[in-house]
């Protein structure tokens, strides 16, 4: 059974950028060139009905009927089939390793899990404010009413944290910090050796972008997030069957 690293997260926190470094491995294959909106998976299927609503920036997160897990409707093997048909096309057969990158993996892990029982999942967070200035362009909301609403799908994110046996939280300001660390990370997280390309290049810090951030009236200590844009210190979250994957890749990321 081919593997997969199913990589989600809300928009505007830096999935596309992840996908495309982590994707950047001779062994990896990922979704290029097709006409879904940022190559994202979850179009390019039709087990699982997905339309620009199902998928709505800063709602489908804590959306119930977006929560898919083990026993759902969908956890069956005519959907796993019918999934991995319509995505034949756009993965190299060659590689041992594929990636789907859809903001909505963030509420499917645990049904992707039951569907795909090798399959890893990367998780990707943004300090909450950056992410409600970010998204403001798309959603009429208050920087409150969008930093509640990150708080809310994270919060989801912790419950389902303990039915996944292989995942990783990271966070953009780490990644940007050093992408190279970050990256050698996640591919160590997938028991994969060096790329052979050297150093991964600098990253743009997006969050320079938002000069005065809002929205958060309370510190986040368990993300490592405060009031006005502050980042603090914070060890990744690395969950692996393995105890020496799981030790070795919480070394590396924590040593940024």
């Amino acid at each position: 059974m081919r593997q997969y690293l199913f990589i989600g997260g809300l928009h505007r926190s830096g999935t596309s950028l992840l996908a495309r470094l982590v994707g950047n491995h001779p062994d990896i294959s990922s979704i290029s060139g097709s006409p879904a909106p940022e190559n994202e998976g979850c179009y390019l299927q039709g087990a699982i009905p997905h339309t620009a609503m199902n998928g709505r920036p800063m709602h489908f997160a804590t959306d119930p009927d977006q929560h898919h897990i083990e026993g759902c409707s969908y956890d069956s093997l005519e959907v796993r089939k019918r999934i991995e048909a319509d995505w034949a096309q756009w993965f190299d057969p060659s590689k041992p390793w594929r990636i789907e990158k859809s903001p909505v993996n963030l509420t499917r892990m645990r049904l992707y899990q039951q569907l795909f029982p090798m399959s890893q999942f990367l998780v990707i967070t943004r300090h909450p404010e950056m992410v409600a200035a970010a998204v403001a362009k798309w959603v009429d909301d208050t920087p409150t009413a969008l930093t509640d609403h990150w708080i809310a799908a994270h919060q989801q994110l912790c419950r389902d944290l303990p039915y996944l046996h292989a995942v990783c939280v990271i966070r953009y300001e780490d990644l940007c910090r050093d992408p190279a660390r970050t990256i050698t990370g996640v591919h160590q997280f997938m028991s994969l050796g060096p790329t052979g390309n050297g150093t991964c290049t600098a990253v743009r810090a997006g969050n320079e972008d938002y000069a005065q951030p809002s929205g958060l009236s309370d510190e986040l200590p368990c993300w490592g997030y405060g009031p006005g844009g502050e980042v603090k210190p914070w060890s990744p979250i690395v969950r692996h069957p393995l105890r020496s994957v799981r030790e070795l890749v919480a070394k590396t990321l924590s040593a940024q």
